[in-house]
């Protein structure tokens, strides 16, 4: 579907686009447009692809003007621009409004304007029953889209998304922290040792994206089937791996943060369609007659459980050492 075409990343100077980058540079796309506002990473990211391929344009999804400036002659969009971090939009709320819930609708009225066929939203399990403004704004991200989805049908370009937890061993994630601790002999600091986290590569994010790229519809999200282990099953892991006496303390939980993480809600398991790998969550197209709200109900939902990294399959500290290994991070770091 790419041979030829045009291909937007925003954000694209993350840990995702990177990983983008990396897969589809010698494929025959035309042309994959980084936008995003970081010139300093840009600039590292140019110098290190050397790729005539790679366009890279400075500009902020806040700014409508920027981005359907940027987004002319663009087949597709993977919109990864977002602010991610749970304490910085805990204290700057609105700046997580901005860029999250405006920056999107930014990207997909300029995504219609300039006839792009299809647009992937990455979003967030913490969208899911948000408890912190960061979930909140990307919970927002997603009924931004969906409306659109829904208003545009078959007249405007496919608009989709995709939801996953934290990506092992990405920007800001707890796994180089834990080694970075472990190395300096420092303790690694456990939030609670029962928490439990999904465990998703980049790759798997890469494909996830793919998947909906290649079979979303009209208000799609798309949520990947992962492995998840508790905080501690980690930590033991990763100083096993490195052969070094486990050495932890309790840090307790933090503000805005969860126990475990939530990727598809109950209420949208109901009517979710298990594709395999995937599940796929259609968008509720039902239109402003509240009588069906009132009328129509289901009883199913009394029996359906959310998906949760409390209840896919759990990985012990063998499985999580096996995984752990196929992470390029990990392998640089036991060179090291």
């Amino acid at each position: 579907m790419l041979d030829g075409k045009t291909l937007m990343i925003t954000g694209g100077t993350g840990s995702f686009g990177t990983t983008v980058l990396s897969r589809f540079i010698e494929t025959g796309v035309r042309r994959i447009i980084v936008f995003s506002r970081d010139e300093k990473k840009q600039e590292d990211l140019r110098i290190a692809l050397k790729s005539s391929k790679v366009q890279f344009v400075i500009g902020d999804t806040r700014d409508p003007q920027s981005i359907n400036t940027a987004m002319r002659g663009v087949d597709y969009v993977f919109h990864a621009a977002a602010l991610k971090q749970v304490p910085s939009c805990e204290f700057y709320p609105m700046e997580a409004v901005r860029t999250n819930v405006t920056g999107t609708d930014n990207v997909v009225r300029a995504a219609i304007d300039n006839g792009v066929k299809r647009v992937v939203l990455l979003s967030t399990d913490k969208a899911v029953y948000p408890i912190n403004a960061m979930g909140i704004s990307k919970a927002m991200a997603e009924k931004v889209l969906v409306s659109h989805a829904r208003a545009i049908g078959s007249d405007g370009p496919v608009l989709c998304a995709t939801r996953y937890g934290n990506v092992m061993a990405s920007r800001g994630s707890v796994i180089p922290l834990f080694i970075e601790k472990l190395k300096s002999g420092q303790p690694m600091m456990i939030t609670d040792p029962a928490m439990t986290r999904f465990m998703m590569s980049l790759e798997d994010s890469v494909d996830l994206v793919l998947h909906a790229f290649q079979n979303g519809q009209q208000g799609d999200i798309f949520v990947q089937k992962a492995p998840a282990c508790t905080i501690e099953t980690l930590a033991i892991a990763i100083s096993e791996l490195f052969k070094v006496p486990l050495n932890t303390g309790i840090l307790g939980t933090r503000h805005g943060e969860k126990l475990y993480e939530t990727l598809v809600s109950r209420e949208e398991m109901a009517k979710a369609d298990d594709m395999g790998r995937y599940w796929r969550v259609p968008a509720d197209n039902r239109d402003l007659n509240y009588e069906l709200y009132i009328s129509e109900g289901s009883q199913a939902l009394n029996e359906i459980d959310d998906y949760t990294s409390h209840n896919t399959h759990r990985l012990d500290v063998n499985e999580t050492k096996e995984l752990l290994l196929t992470l390029p991070y990990v392998q640089a770091a036991l060179r090291a």
